[in-house]
């Protein structure tokens, strides 16, 4: 078994997949790379093919239709071999020192006899517009360089939430889970740092800058303009999002736990409700409208939550004032 399984979903990424390959290759032999080639049509494939031939030990790649960024994750927890489990996106890239000292830890809980289910990193935001960088750190809410619980967890920033980006599981455990990421949709990164956590029991956080989160070409699917387009896809995940987890009954095991997911998921109403609200059209109200009934009537309790008290209650506030905060925090946070 190896170590840790490296997933890269890659879709006509010729121009700068071997940046993010190079780094991961500084693993050495104990981690296993997968290149998933969504139906490239670009120079992808043959460059995918070179790196297992060149890494025949390391690397190996899956070609398949084109099935978008969900789909490339689910092929990795497939077919992934190592202990730990990993997405990297074929445009970031992981910083190498960070990544042998984590390493060295994985190889830590490896000797466990019940391995460690979660770590957590911290990840930057490298802004291609403006040459900045934005650190997102844990410190704060996490102890460090220990393993703990839920309960344990302390206050929650604005700007912190668990992304794709910071999080390394136990594989066994996302299969454990159930997830199935949906086909031909963005944004399922989301469903993928929130549908396993309640099987997780035990983490670990190093305070180290592992994972560089390119943000900033036009084409991007986190652009503003993009994310308006694909509103329809964002909604599509947060209802899967609604569906995949019974937060009541988390709530009876953690009410720790269930604060952080009922929080994320009150974030993501309120991400899905502003950009229906970017769109502008008739057709985006009626949308809004019909995201918070299927709140209401698949889960009561929660939609009076996210409705009234959490988060998203800001969407209760008129169009103008609700766009006006969000482009404050956008200007704060960078996130788009």
């Amino acid at each position: 078994m190896k170590l840790i399984t490296f997933a890269v979903p890659c879709y006509n990424s010729a121009a700068y997949m071997d940046h993010c390959i190079q780094t991961l290759l500084a693993a050495g032999d104990e981690a296993e790379i997968i290149l998933v080639d969504d139906g490239s049509s670009d120079n992808t494939p043959a460059i995918a093919d070179r790196y297992a031939e060149d890494y025949p030990g390391i690397i190996k790649v899956i070609h398949q239709p084109n099935g978008g960024h969900g789909e490339g994750v689910n092929q990795g927890i497939r077919n992934a071999t190592g202990l730990y489990y990993k997405v990297v996106d074929s445009d970031d890239w992981l910083d190498v020192v960070a990544l042998k000292r984590v390493m060295d830890k994985l190889r830590e809980f490896s000797q466990m006899e019940q391995p460690v289910d979660l770590m957590i990193c911290n990840y930057v935001y490298e802004h291609v517009a403006d040459n900045t960088r934005n650190i997102v750190r844990y410190k704060g809410v996490f102890p460090e360089n220990r393993i703990f619980g839920w309960e344990e967890m302390g206050h929650w920033k604005p700007s912190q939430y668990l992304l794709m980006h910071s999080v390394i599981y136990r594989t066994q455990l996302l299969k454990d889970s159930g997830m199935e990421l949906p086909k031909h949709t963005f944004y399922v990164d989301n469903i993928f740092v929130y549908q396993p956590l309640p099987l997780v029991k035990t983490i670990y956080y190093m305070n180290e800058d592992l994972y560089r989160y390119f943000i900033g070409r036009d084409d991007q699917s986190v652009h503003e303009s993009v994310m308006i387009k694909r509103v329809d896809q964002q909604v599509r995940v947060t209802k899967h999002m609604i569906d995949s987890t019974n937060l009541e009954e988390v709530r009876s095991h953690s009410l720790k736990l269930f604060r952080y997911m009922n929080r994320y998921l009150s974030m993501m109403l309120m991400i899905s409700h502003v950009f229906l609200l970017l769109d502008g059209s008739k057709e985006a109200g009626k949308k809004r409208k019909e995201m918070w009934q299927y709140l209401k009537e698949q889960n009561p309790k929660a939609y009076r939550r996210m409705k009234f008290r959490s988060l998203s209650a800001s969407t209760n506030l008129p169009g103008p004032l609700m766009l006006g905060a969000y482009r404050i925090a956008q200007k704060i946070y960078k996130f788009n």
